[in-house]
């Protein structure tokens, strides 16, 4: 039965929204601060059926106003209209927005007239209302940018900003084997979704509120006969608020267990438990931090799937794919296994391919045999039916929840196979999404789920893998667009296979490039293909590689009090936090055509390196472009002011992160898992602010895994900055709301890079002195990267902090030379290293050396700043020219003498000697290269 609950709905709770780094523009608004009210989603609780002053009827035709911006509209010939939900819509109860309409008549004709604050429909029927839809009776007029827009059914949507697809398989780079499908947003300000033939839940009670017990909303076809059922969304370039309303109606994003933003160790071996334990100790023995291991499919029995004896079992699918029985011989002991990494604070998640239903030679056979009345002593199969609920709650009960019990947090679903179900027009993937999700919920979990995407609907079933690319420059570089595209159709987690997936190798670059990118992706997740000469531990390829990439993987775990607040922004919001430039720069030609670029947060532009470095210089380049507005380039320091293109030239360390001014990053200690210990001391990086700028972020937090934090049980801590004069002034304001086992204290420390070295700093008026050590309470100063490092004591978190960093205003009069340094020290000291391999033959010049050093002497003395910098723009030309001169080559007396040494030389000797001559050219090109990209002073 279909339940109103339209009370529920107009009480539902406001909350504390988050707020994020605020720009310069918006702290001018008058409600710029620490907390805004938001609408809270009632968890899992929907009601399909409209206010009854919603709806509109004329002729067999009937309109629902949901919003003042989304109208459904439905034809049926025998004027009976749907009220279930869809396996998309599940609430149509919204609050009424208000709208008018009309009806007047021409000849036999009655011409209906709807108008919403942003939508005018017309729609033109008679008393037998016989006609469909059609471009002569049915079109919505809207005003874009001045002009009106006027759709009608059949228009093309040519500027449809796309969504994603099901999965990745075999994808070269943008050579998809399955089309990209549709967006619920357009350039054209129009998007439509056609419902008519998606089938419908038989129920809309998604709370699941007795457990197991519960009833479970089940699929069911609709009702026989003609008819449309059409969501018209006209929100002309306002994408969020069209995804925002999406939710409304769709159910929102879920907010997965924190554990999943950490690191996923997946490859598909025939690992034994003994093989997994090493893994697990090279992570921590090389600082390498990991939360999930996925265990591919031969933790079950596989039967050799070797390429010459591949036969299929009694279902006709290839024997050995399927499986639910732990091959013994690779793991004696599966519940002591499991208990041994939950220990060391891992996850462990297990593949499946259940489209062999369950095969007589499995554990679980006889139990489910019987459960679908059948012999088993007749030894026939058991077929996959996963629309048959009888069949489901035994695939869950008998095959999946004792396999939970022994320690499996969650399932890796990998379903290969048909495309359709016993149930016409659901397909397997999607319904496996929602079954395994729910039974999940049933469970009294918060549900985490890994699978491909279904279809329009399953953004409510996160999280999705994206299928077996190849491993090539080419699919790094569709990534980045692909992830940010699903954010179009809400589907926020996207999990990729980093380093790509076949034929299994990656040269070093490649690799590290992917890993880059996958630190400031949704899921970080490497993965390769059963291949001996593959490898995917970070540590285990050479230097400088390794370092990079052990770095990459602390940097993730060092945002995530980020990355998880933006993803609970998600949730709230229904914007993914990778998302599109174009959601916040809609009438910017560039951030539709930027597609290597997208928003990680509302803090963080990132453009990751999707192509190899130039041979000659080591550096790899790409042309950047940055919106409207002023960012920090965090890699190097530099201000740069949007709308404008920057050409990057970036090493093999960097990755071109982009940061709004003003924006408040938290941050983490360093930790081998993510919830290795509570989040103590908070990092607060606060990056630079204009004169009389503010920035603003609140911090989310709750207990990680459960679905408590659906019904406000979570804490916020509002965090304020603000640039007056010589002064940042910051407030850390009392933390509010509280979960089970929040931390009651912990310390703070701040970090404000690019810029001067305070003379004072205080914390609620008392004075913090200068302390080089870290972690004790007092202030230092780090000069590579001129970033003050504020550390205070732990204290409540319900008490407030104001802190207060002035420096003197002679040096802020200055702030302009401090742009880039930060840059121009890791160029000077890359350039160093590689003329320090020329030796014998030269030595990296003294003047190249001491501006190396500049930042290394603000660091041992803060006072020296002002002095160092005038020091350092005088010799930085000279250790430029000098490098260039040396690039140059040898002078001509030097090469007479190496070249007479070396004609004595027989050989071996003479070999090296050779070979010492051309490297010296190579490098002393590369070190030019490297200088020559050094950014000093402006704005």
């Amino acid at each position: 039965m279909i339940s109103r609950l339209s009370n529920f709905r107009v009480v539902a709770a406001l909350v504390l929204s988050l707020t994020f780094g605020v720009t310069a523009a918006e702290s001018q608004r008058p409600d710029a601060g620490p907390t805004v009210a938001a609408l809270r989603h009632p968890a899992e609780l929907y009601d399909p059926v409209a206010q009854p002053g919603a709806e509109v009827k004329a002729g067999h035709a009937r309109f629902t106003v949901l919003t003042p911006q989304l109208i459904r509209m439905e034809w049926a010939a025998d004027g009976r209209f749907e009220n279930h939900p869809s396996l998309v819509f599940l609430n149509r109860n919204l609050p009424m927005p208000k709208f008018t309409t009309s009806v007047t008549k021409s000849g036999t004709q009655d011409f209906l007239t709807l108008k919403t604050r942003e939508l005018k429909l017309v729609y033109a029927y008679n008393e037998f209302g016989s006609e469909k839809f059609t471009a002569e009776n049915l079109h919505v007029e809207f005003e874009l940018n001045g002009q009106t827009v006027t759709w009608h059914p059949g228009l093309e949507d040519t500027e449809n900003l796309q969504g994603t697809t099901r999965t990745l398989d075999g994808a070269l780079g943008g050579k998809t084997k399955e089309p990209m499908g549709p967006g619920l947003i357009s350039r054209a300000g129009w998007a439509l979704v056609d419902d008519s033939t998606r089938p419908l839940f038989d129920s809309d009670d998604f709370r699941f509120t007795a457990g197991e017990k519960s009833p479970w909303p089940w699929v069911m076809e609709r009702p026989a006969g003609d008819r449309q059922d059409w969501y018209f969304f006209g929100y002309g370039h306002d994408y969020k608020q069209a995804l925002g309303d999406f939710i409304k109606v769709a159910g929102p994003i879920p907010l997965p267990p924190r554990f999943a933003f950490g690191a996923w160790w997946s490859r598909y071996w025939a690992y034994s438990d003994q093989e997994l334990d090493e893994l697990v100790r090279g992570f921590q023995q090389n600082s390498t931090p990991l939360d999930v291991l996925v265990i591919d499919m031969d933790w079950h029995r596989t039967y050799g799937q070797m390429f010459w004896n591949r036969r299929d079992d009694a279902s006709g699918h290839e024997l050995g794919w399927s499986g639910y029985s732990w091959n013994k011989l690779l793991f004696p002991e599966p519940q002591k296994f499991l208990a041994h990494i939950h220990d060391e604070g891992l996850k462990v998640t297990l593949n499946l391919h259940p489209a062999s239903g369950v095969q007589p030679f499995e554990d679980p056979y006889a139990a489910m045999a019987r459960a679908m009345g059948m012999d088993p002593a007749a030894k026939q199969y058991v077929p996959f039916d996963i629309t048959n609920k009888n069949f489901a709650r035994n695939y869950f009960d008998i095959l999946h929840h004792p396999l939970e019990k022994q320690g499996i947090d969650f399932w890796w679903l990998d379903w290969q196979q048909e495309p359709n179900t016993r149930t016409a027009g659901v397909s397997p993937t999607w319904w496996l999404n929602y079954t395994h999700f729910s039974d999940q919920e049933r469970e009294g979990k918060r549900p985490l789920l890994f699978h491909r995407w279904g279809g329009l609907g399953n953004h409510r079933y996160q999280i999705g893998f994206s299928g077996d690319t190849i491993s090539v420059w080419d699919s790094l570089a569709f990534q980045p667009w692909f992830t940010a595209t699903a954010a179009n159709v809400g589907y926020a987690y996207w999990s990729h296979d980093i380093g790509g997936h076949m034929p299994g190798v990656v040269d070093p670059e490649l690799y590290t490039r992917w890993i880059q990118f996958g630190i400031f992706s949704p899921i970080l997740r490497t993965h390769t293909t059963k291949n001996a000469d593959s490898e995917r531990r970070a540590w285990a390829y050479p230097e400088p590689y390794s370092g990079i990439m052990r770095a990459a993987f602390q940097r993730r775990y060092a945002m995530l009090p980020y990355v998880y607040t933006e993803a609970r922004r998600t949730y709230d919001t229904g914007v993914a936090f990778l998302h599109p430039l174009y959601y916040d720069w809609p009438e910017q030609d560039a951030a539709y055509t930027s597609k290597g670029e997208y928003l990680f947060g509302d803090g963080l532009l990132v453009a990751p390196i999707v192509k190899p470095a130039d041979a000659d210089t080591d550096l790899a380049h790409e042309s950047v472009w940055l919106p409207p507005g002023e960012w920090y380039c965090w890699p190097t320091g530099r201000h740069l002011s949007g709308p404008s293109t920057t050409e990057v030239s970036a090493s093999i360390d960097q990755t071109p992160v982009y940061v709004r001014s003003g924006t408040i990053l938290p941050m983490a200690p360093p930790m081998e898992t993510s919830n290795a210990k509570p989040l103590d001391p908070l990092i607060l990086t606060v990056f630079p602010l204009k004169d009389g700028e503010r920035g603003s972020y609140t911090l989310y937090e709750d207990a990680g895994d459960t679905r408590a934090y659906e019904n406000n049980q979570d804490m916020r801590t509002p965090i304020l900055a603000e640039q007056l004069g010589a002064a940042t002034e910051m407030t850390i304001h009392p933390a509010q709301g509280s979960y089970p086992g929040m931390v009651l204290r912990r310390g703070y420390e701040l970090r404000l890079p690019g810029d001067w070295p305070p003379n004072q700093v205080t914390v609620n008026g008392r004075a913090l002195s200068y302390e080089a050590k870290a972690g004790v309470p007092g202030w230092r100063y780090e000069g590579n990267t001129l970033t003050t490092i504020v550390t205070l004591p732990s204290t409540s978190v319900r008490t407030e902090k104001r802190v207060v960093i002035t420096r003197e205003a002679a040096l802020i009069a200055r702030r302009t030379e401090l742009n880039g340094f930060p840059g121009a020290m890791t160029r000077l000291r890359e350039a160093f290293d590689v003329m320090q391999q020329t030796w014998p033959l030269r030595v990296p010049p003294d003047t190249l050396i001491d501006a190396m050093q500049s930042g290394d002497r603000i660091g041992y003395t803060p006072a020296e700043a002002g002095s160092e910098l005038r020091h350092f723009a005088e010799v930085l030309p000279q250790a430029i020219a000098a490098v260039h001169a040396d690039a140059k080559g040898l002078p001509p007396e030097e090469e007479k003498a190496i070249e007479e040494r070396r004609q004595r030389l027989k050989g071996e000797e003479a070999a090296q000697a050779e070979k010492m001559l051309v490297d010296y050219k190579t490098r002393g090109l590369k070190a030019a290269a490297l200088v020559d990209d050094i950014h000093v002073g402006g704005h």
